[in-house]
Formats: C-alpha cells, sequence, structure tokens
C-alpha cells in the first residue's frame, strides 16, 4: 500500500491545510462506531478476487461495466474486494446491511481517522476507480451496487477535489486544519506534473507504473483496454484521462535486490545495466502478479527469454529495466489510438524516473522527449496544490504552472529499425509470458 498525506504549509497566509492522496484501489471496510478495521486492508495487488472477475465476463456484465465505469472487470479494482469481505467476514454482510459498516480507499479512511470519525467522504477520482461509481453522471451506480450485492449505506459521500471537506479533531493532531484536497496517487501526479490540457501525458515509476493521457471533458471509450477515469474535478469541471496501469515496474528492481541478491541497493541497478552495452537479447516480462494494461491477462506469469551461457547479471539488470520501458511503450500506443493524438512528449516522476539509463531507454523506444521535473514526488505535489487552491493560497492554474521546471530531458537517439525489431522480440517474449497459469491457484 502507498499512501502519501501531503501539507502545505500556508504561512503568508497563516494557516495550514491538509491534501491527502493515497493509492486509490486499496480498500478498507471498518466498523462505524468503533472505527475497528473488520480486516485487514486489501491492497490492489491481492489477486484473491480474480474468479470473481472471470465471472463478471462470463456473465456478459464486461461491456456494461466498461460504458458506466471506464474499467475492465479486474481484481485490481475495489468493489469486487468489497464483496469479498462481506461474503468471508463472519458477521459482515449482516453488519453492512444494517448500517453499521463502512468503506473507504485509503483517503477516505485516513479523513475519517483525522476528523474523529465525523467526515465520510472521498472524491471523484477515487471513486471512479471502485467499478461502483458511474463516470458519466458521477454518482454511484445502483446497478452496480446490485450486481456485487454491497449496501449503498457503506459508500462514502463523493465531493470534488479541492474543496474543505472538514477539519482535523484536536484530539489526534492538537490542533483545527482544514483538510482541503483529495485525490488519486495517480490523478494527483497529472496535476503536480500540471498535464492540464488534452494530449498531456505522464508517467509515474512507482512499484507499478502508471501512465496518464489528459482528455479533456468527454470520457473516451477505450477499444485497447486501457481505462477511462476521473482525471480531476474541481469548479464543478470534470476532466477526463485514459489510464495505463502497469503491475510492475519499480517492483522488478526489488526482486532483483531481495530475490535474486544480484543487488544490494535499489540504485545499484543503473551501475550494473551499464557494465553491458545492451541487454544481450535477454528480454524480462516482470507479470509477477499478471500483466495490466493494456493486456489484462491475470493469469500471466514472470519471464526471461534469450538466456545463453554469456548472460551475466549486468543484462539481466538490463533487460529488467528495459522491460518496464517496454510495457509504458504497449500502453501508450494504446494511447495514441484511442484518443487519435500524437504523443509530444512524456512527463515522468516517481523513483525509477532518476534512473537516466531507463530515461534515455524509453525516449528511444517511445520516439519523443521524456521530460523529468525538478520534484519527483508530484503525487504529494499534486496533492498539496489542491489544498492550497482551495483554502485561496493559489489564485488558480495558471499560478501553479508557472511552479513546474523542467530538470532534464531524454531524447531519442536510436535507430528506428533497431527499434522496431527490439519492440518485435518485446512481443514474442509477452506471447511467452501469457495465460501461463491454468488452475485456479494464484
Amino acid at each position: 500500500m502507498r499512501e502519501v498525506m501531503a501539507e502545505q504549509e500556508l504561512s503568508e497566509a497563516g494557516i495550514a491545510a491538509i491534501g491527502i492522496t493515497n493509492q486509490r484501489e486499496t480498500t478498507v471496510v471498518w466498523d462505524r462506531e468503533t472505527g475497528e478495521p473488520v480486516y485487514n486492508a486489501i491492497v490492489w495487488q491481492d489477486r484473491r478476487t480474480s474468479r470473481f472477475c472471470d465471472e463478471l465476463r462470463e456473465r456478459g456484465h464486461a461491456g456494461m461495466i466498461q460504458d458506466k465505469c471506464g474499467l475492465i472487470p479486474d481484481a485490481y479494482f475495489s468493489g469486487p474486494k468489497i464483496a469479498w469481505i462481506l461474503d468471508n467476514v463472519e458477521g459482515a454482510r449482516r453488519r453492512a446491511e444494517a448500517g453499521e459498516l463502512a468503506f473507504g480507499t485509503v483517503d477516505c479512511w485516513l479523513i475519517w481517522n483525522l476528523t474523529g470519525g465525523r467526515v465520510h467522504v472521498t472524491d471523484a477520482t477515487n471513486a471512479s476507480r471502485t467499478m461502483l461509481f458511474n463516470i458519466n453522471n458521477l454518482t454511484w451506480d445502483d446497478e452496480l451496487l446490485t450486481l456485487m450485492d454491497i449496501p449503498r449505506s457503506m459508500l462514502p459521500a463523493v465531493r470534488s477535489c479541492s474543496e474543505i471537506y472538514g477539519e482535523t479533531s484536536e484530539q489526534v493532531l492538537g490542533v483545527r486544519i482544514p483538510i482541503a484536497g483529495i485525490a488519486g496517487d495517480q490523478q494527483a501526479a497529472l496535476f503536480g506534473q500540471m498535464c492540464t490540457k488534452p494530449g498531456m501525458i505522464k508517467n509515474t515509476y512507482g512499484t507499478g507504473s502508471f501512465v496518464m493521457m489528459n482528455t479533456g471533458e468527454q470520457p473516451i471509450k477505450s477499444n485497447n483496454n486501457l481505462l477511462a477515469t476521473i482525471a480531476l474535478q474541481i469548479g464543478g469541471r470534470t476532466t477526463y484521462a485514459l489510464e495505463g496501469s502497469i503491475f510492475v515496474a519499480g517492483a522488478v528492481i526489488q526482486w532483483l535486490r531481495d530475490g535474486l541478491g544480484i543487488i544490494e541497493t535499489a540504485s545499484d541497478v543503473e551501475g550494473l545495466a551499464r557494465t553491458v552495452a545492451d541487454s544481450g537479447g535477454v528480454y524480462l516480462v516482470p507479470a509477477f502478479a499478471g500483466l495490466g494494461a493494456p493486456h489484462w491477462d491475470q493469469y500471466a506469469r514472470g519471464t526471461m527469454v534469450g538466456i545463453t551461457r554469456g548472460t551475466t547479471a549486468g543484462h539481466i539488470a538490463r533487460a529488467a529495466l528495459e522491460g518496464i520501458a517496454y510495457q509504458v511503450l504497449d500502453v501508450i500506443n494504446g494511447m495514441r489510438t484511442d484518443a487519435g493524438i500524437e504523443a509530444r512528449e512524456l512527463r515522468v516522476d516517481g523513483g525509477a524516473a532518476s534512473n537516466d539509463t531507463l530515461m534515455q531507454f524509453q525516449a528511444d523506444i517511445l520516439g519523443v522527449p521524456v521530460v523529468r521535473p525538478k520534484i519527483l514526488e508530484t503525487t504529494a505535489l499534486g496533492a498539496a496544490y489542491l489544498a492550497g487552491l482551495a483554502v485561496g493560497y493559489w489564485g488558480g492554474f495558471e499560478e501553479i504552472e508557472s511552479q513546474w521546471q523542467r530538470d532534464s530531458a531524454f531524447h531519442s537517439v536510436m535507430d528506428r529499425k533497431k527499434v522496431a525489431d527490439l519492440v518485435r522480440n518485446w512481443d514474442r517474449a509477452l506471447v511467452r509470458a501469457k495465460n501461463w497459469i491454468v488452475d485456479s491457484h494464484y
């Protein structure tokens, strides 16, 4: 679970505001009276609801879910996780139907606790990732709630991304501070990167990798297995985005460290990768938890191909970095087709964005500049901007946009024929990773 609470000290105004952003698909269900969770939080990587999502597709509900939510039925999202808790935790369904239980993603859970249980709200970006929220009419959807047998009484009120929702309890922080901004982690990063115009794209290289394109004021239904989602809602105006969620990015570097032991720290991967000129024909598909967008294959598993007696740890390290970049390419190619917009640049953030080798390879295979800002923690920055807007510290988007600063830009230098050959072999490796699990064990 990844959660960030960003506090923007508004010294000139003599006040402070809190903006909250979180991993959108992490699910918490708790007792309204005691505030105690009825079960451990279920994180986005958890695949226990895969069979349930298969059944939704088999029963012909996938099209309806995509039309209403912009999502593809997958264990990634919160709705199936809520249903699992209600069906598997003793007494949970009875208590939920009696109005005793509340649901929220981590933003909602934090606000509940920070306000001493007085405020049960989320924002439109987090709601749009539950598989229960209609992104067209901006309401919780009765048909989806019935389909997953989830009582409406569990759900939080849905508000905009930038407004004052309440104040912190003095018993919690010792002072009353307005909570004034909420956004899902990737939407906050999109705003922190100032991708405020249609066609602008950012990618966050975290544990997973999350590519998001601003598509303007109308949702775009994807024909390439991408997600249509709410990017931002401020002042009655809703902006939409296409998103591609890649399950494993920085996590593959953690695996090199903790699983294989070929590096001691995550930062060592770049030095190891630079001991070789290229991957030596090795391709690593890091489908450790299945494949996300645009493949959505929950039965895929990690695969490494092209190994010879000459393969070294350096080749494996470089193949791991390149596997991240290839996945981003697959998503952006889908966005180009769905939106009919050619990418002009990719703005990057997150921990792995500091890796120059990865960024250069990303620019090479994309064929567009990869632009890295001076502040890489754009998720927290976006949440702070939203809170500052709500309390009047920032005058508007233009004032915030003037603060975004470029650190580095990487430009494609690789021969396009070589790029085509590399991508073709990546596609071959993907075929070998897909549909690997053939039974019900996840």
